[in-house]
């Protein structure tokens, strides 16, 4: 994308809103992000119910998931494009309209093919709002400010696909799965009219053409690289056709961007805000953030119900136990955030690494009090860690490239989760069916353990329900050693990002 002269200079932009002017911009784009984000997790609370309505298999419904990902991830590059031609205010006022539109519809639909279709158009109208609203936030506060704004803006960010599955599986407990979508659209309503209301009305800088062989690349490659994280494990990874195709087609999507981005006069990303080293160090950065971010929360749920028993509304008080450490952790980072960013960002890292290291430590007497404890000061570390992070990364970026710039910066964080919360599970099932096999061989008549009398009732092995016993138990182990390790994986990565932290400059206010 080619660079683009601003409508005003920094200074003017700033100067130009009063306190009170910047206080409403920052609710009210903050609201219209938390609207979109209660959307993204939100149908992992839903889908047993709407699997049953819609008549679909496993593999059919996932795709309501998959494609609202691919639909993100695709538009969410192209932000800085339609600012530079459409103008911050009608961006955001026409993708909270389209976002909410598409929800009604959502819970209208009437098969499995018109709830993906409505769920691609609620993921690409969707995709603008939190770079967008991001830039909104870097641009209109003074520097001095910035890291009370990201720190308000931050809990719209990671908030809201904390309490959306929470209020979304009470509704569809008491009503059913489309009162999870109808419950936004007021809001998406109250979102729209405060934006048109709050939001100046700026004109496009300038007409940029659209570049559309750097975008159909990108567009290629990152469609094929989350189809192929998200079907991988299903289809047994490399050993099936279609995926190791998809693998194929995605790197060969990426050089095809590459080679576009560095030749070619007017890119659709500008690689040379790459020379920005805070910049860089934060892309790499919140790739980790993104893949520590969200995958407790797709792990957590499947094994406290399959393992443990424990009700759907005990889960939904653990998934709120992060949302309220994520308020605490925010509050803090408004002080954290007057120091030197890389301590704040530390203390959060080390924390996530904590927990990842407590939870590796679960087994099948783990208490609500140690996955609340988990799950708390896991959200405690997100809030430190955004606002220093936000904050470091665009200090000593141009005000002219905050579109473009967050637009990739939100895009490898929610590509970082995909690939994440894909090695998790892949992990996670290749260790259960390893230790299965390797604890079953001592399931054997053979074995003296086998005689003592309270083993032997419960495993009678010359009966078919003593094998189903032992076999059931042996998986519920097995699983739990899965679960194990993939908390482990979460504890490394939360470690080794540390030494990038401290690459970061610290450029004086």
């Amino acid at each position: 994308m080619t660079d683009a002269t601003p409508d005003a200079p920094a200074t003017v932009a700033v100067a130009e809103h009063t306190p009170l002017q910047r206080a409403m911009i920052l609710a009210t784009v903050t609201f219209a992000t938390m609207l979109y984000g209660m959307t993204v997790l939100i149908v992992t609370v839903i889908l047993p119910q709407m699997q049953g309505t819609l008549s679909a298999t496993t593999d059919q419904i996932s795709w309501v998931m998959t494609l609202n990902i691919v639909a993100t991830a695709v538009v969410t590059p192209m932000t800085g494009w339609l600012t530079q031609n459409f103008g911050r205010r009608r961006v955001m006022l026409f993708g909270v309209m389209g976002f909410t539109i598409a929800t009604v519809f959502c819970g209208m639909a009437g098969s499995l093919e018109t709830l993906i279709l409505y769920r691609v158009f609620q993921g690409a109208f969707g995709a603008p709002l939190v770079p967008l609203a991001n830039a909104i936030i870097l641009d209109v506060y003074p520097r001095h400010q910035h890291g009370m704004a990201t720190a308000v803006f931050g809990m719209g960010v990671v908030i809201g696909p904390v309490f959306g599955p929470v209020f979304g599986g009470v509704l569809t407990e008491m009503y059913n799965w489309r009162w999870a979508f109808f419950m936004i659209v007021p809001f998406g309503i109250v979102g729209f009219a405060a934006l048109w209301w709050v939001l100046p009305s700026g004109a496009a800088r300038r007409r940029v053409r659209f570049d559309w062989v750097g975008f159909l690349a990108l567009s290629l490659a990152v469609v094929c690289l989350q189809i192929m994280l998200d079907q991988g494990e299903r289809n047994d990874w490399f050993d099936s056709l279609p995926i190791t195709l998809t693998a194929g087609a995605a790197v060969f999507g990426f050089y095809l961007f590459a080679v576009h981005t560095v030749t070619a006069q007017n890119p659709f990303l500008n690689l040379r805000l790459l020379r920005d080293r805070n910049y860089t160090l934060g892309l790499i950065i919140v790739t980790v953030y993104g893949m520590l971010n969200f995958t407790p929360m797709v792990m957590m749920p499947p094994m406290l119900k399959s393992l443990m028993g424990f009700p759907e509304s005990i889960i939904g008080l653990m998934v709120a136990a992060r949302g309220a450490g994520a308020l605490v952790g925010f509050f803090l980072s408004m002080w954290v955030g007057k120091l030197d960013p890389r301590i704040g960002m530390t203390i959060g890292f080390c924390m996530q690494g904590i927990s990842g290291w407590h939870m590796a430590g679960f087994d099948m007497n783990v208490t609500l009090l140690d996955v609340a404890l988990a799950s708390w000061v896991q959200g405690i570390s997100i809030g430190l860690i955004w606002v220093p992070l936000v904050t470091a990364t665009f200090k000593t970026m141009d005000r002219v490239h905050l579109e473009e710039t967050t637009a990739v910066f939100h895009l490898l964080r929610n590509i970082g989760s995909s690939i994440f919360i894909a090695l998790s599970v892949a992990v996670l099932i290749r260790t259960t069916g390893i230790n299965y096999a390797r604890m079953i061989e001592f399931v054997t008549p053979f074995n003296p353990l086998m005689d003592f009398p309270a083993v032997a009732a419960l495993w009678d092995l010359a009966t078919t329900k003593g094998l189903a016993a032992a076999s059931s138990e042996i998986s519920r182990q097995a699983s739990m050693i899965g679960y194990i390790n993939s908390f482990g994986l979460y504890m490394t990565a939360s470690f080794s990002v540390l030494p990038l932290v401290w690459l970061v400059r610290n450029p004086k206010t």
